[in-house]
């Protein structure tokens, strides 16, 4: 089944690093042909892949795969190991239902709570507990029982599960289709000077640091993302927003909102846990600190999921309060801008 949302962390998967040098007297030869004749099992789709998501070079550079080697080009490709597989054992882990029936069940999910196993996440995931409390959940294209979408680990909010084939399909199509409503709220540093927005761009592995996901403007790099933004308050600092998914790409807001200057607050990974914004002075330092050990995890809360029922065909929105770190978080900065002002403006 196929669906537009990457159901599969940066830190699930590994890589396979191959490099060569092409001899002298190789003739003109496309790099994925080349390629698939030197690496055992490597098919010109998971090369392809490699190259739309800037895992191939050529004397460090990115190529694409029309790429025509010659000789002495020192070649670098990463191919990604097949999904994780493993067999998945119940484990009782409490779940927060909003809601169930015969077909489907929404689930708010807690922060630190990983969605399915993986390389370094055995046991403890939302799919364990799955696995627990329902049986003969459908499975996904990457075999993960009842999950049409999926959020990180350190991302709590709304998830809904299929219960069924049937509704399996259907809520996949609608995310697929983009008809489906997915609204986060975000903390983020620094002034966001537009009220609303929208980020577009192409998102795929950093070139430099594998773990984190980048913006890129060649169209043929990538799959291409869309994401709204609204400032929803103010704290000079930092930006309370919402952002509203068009696509479900991997550490879509994450990589977008660093792309455009403002990390979500406290998001280690996009460099948001450093103070980026701010004063010198030892007492602010001291408040970001405190701030950070309240929300000990990126901001980012997946608040409010829209779709159309599968068996009733009925619109159902279910929307969550925000986790108590995060609103504990958020009076901090509320206290803190009354005290000080919110008249920061960013250069």
């Amino acid at each position: 089944m196929n669906n537009n949302i990457d159901t599969i962390d940066l830190e699930d998967e590994l890589f396979e690093h191959f490099r060569f040098e092409v001899p002298k007297g190789q003739t003109s030869l496309r790099i994925d042909k080349y390629l698939m004749s030197l690496i055992q099992n490597a098919t010109r789709n998971k090369i392809q892949t490699a190259a739309t998501e800037g895992n191939i070079f050529v004397n460090d550079a990115t190529v694409k795969s029309n790429y025509k080697v010659k000789a002495n080009d020192v070649v670098r490709v990463m191919l990604t190991h097949p999904p994780f597989e493993n067999r998945v054992d119940p484990e009782d882990i409490p779940l927060d239902i909003v809601y169930e029936d015969a077909t489907l069940l929404l689930i708010n999910k807690p922060p630190g709570l990983v969605v399915h196993p993986g390389y370094g996440n055995y046991t403890g995931t939302l799919v364990n507990a799955l696995a627990f409390h329902f049986e003969n959940l459908p499975m996904n294209s990457s075999e993960r029982p009842g999950l049409v979408h999926r959020i990180d680990k350190d991302t709590s909010g709304l998830l809904v599960i299929a219960k069924t084939e049937a509704a399996m399909t259907h809520l996949a199509k609608q995310f697929e289709a983009k008809t489906s409503e997915r609204e986060y709220v975000a903390l983020v540093w620094g002034n966001v000077v537009e009220e609303k927005g929208t980020i577009e761009g192409n998102l795929a592995r950093h070139l430099k640091d594998r773990m984190q996901m980048a913006v890129f403007t060649d169209p043929e790099i990538g799959k291409p993302a869309v994401t709204h933004y609204k400032v929803l308050e103010r704290f000079g600092y930092v930006t309370l927003i919402s952002c509203q998914l068009e696509t479900g790409r991997t550490h879509q807001i994450r990589a977008h909102l660093k792309h455009i200057g403002h990390p979500l607050f406290n998001d280690e990974r996009y460099g948001g846990h450093l103070i980026l914004k701010g004063t010198t002075f030892t007492k602010y330092k001291q408040f970001i600190d405190n701030c950070f050990k309240a929300l000990p995890r990126q901001a980012l809360h997946a608040k409010t999921l829209g779709f159309v029922h599968p068996t009733t065909k009925e619109m159902m929105r279910f929307d969550t309060e925000l986790p108590q770190d995060f609103q504990d978080c958020i009076e901090k900065w509320r206290g803190y801008s009354k005290s000080h002002g919110t008249d920061e403006v960013e250069e």
